[in-house]
């Protein structure tokens, strides 16, 4: 009975890492950053949201900043006064946590209307992977709030897994030992 429960165990542990190694974060802009000379359209189409992923927002704190909008007019009207969230940390994390669209812009005056803003539609984990499908849906968080994160990683499209050599080199392992007690 007990070799079961050790097995049962071993399933959840690598059930929980395999979703964590799953989860991916996008950094706006790729290595450009979140900054007025990208094409954040094309950016976009590039990619895949899925929910669970992340929005990395890397920038000049003071120069830029991250709003979110409500709603497509508000974001065609770059009408960044009505932002549901806004953040100024030059790193934000935004965890794309439902199905859906949102809507990001600068709101630094003009930077906008010059094109630094985005539309993410997030498609369901289990969905397609191919890009460009559907840009995201998330909850937005800034480092200075408890839904907050400051990422470490700078590549537009990474696990968010810490470190994921260590998934692939300890887990097996690690679940085995299991076995031996």
């Amino acid at each position: 009975m007990e070799g079961m429960y050790r097995v049962l165990f071993a399933f959840v542990v690598l059930g929980v890492l395999t979703n964590k190694a799953l989860a991916t974060q996008h950094v706006v802009g790729g290595s450009q950053g979140w900054d007025e000379s990208t094409d954040y359209t094309k950016w976009a189409s590039a990619q895949t949201f899925k929910v669970g992923d992340q929005l990395v927002f890397k920038y000049t704190p003071g120069l830029h900043s991250v709003v979110e909008l409500p709603n497509e007019s508000a974001y065609k009207n770059c009408d960044v006064g009505s932002a549901l969230d806004s953040m100024n940390s030059g790193n934000n994390a935004v965890k794309l946590s439902k199905a859906g669209t949102r809507y990001f812009a600068c709101g630094t005056i003009g930077h906008c209307d010059s094109g630094m803003k985005l539309k993410v539609t997030t498609v369901s984990a289990d969905a397609s992977s191919s890009p460009g499908s559907t840009p995201s849906s998330s909850t937005s968080s800034s480092p200075s709030s408890s839904s907050s994160s400051s990422p470490a990683s700078t590549s537009s499209a990474s696990t968010s897994f810490p470190f994921p050599s260590i998934l692939s080199m300890a887990s097996l392992p690690a679940i085995s030992m299991l076995f031996m007690f």
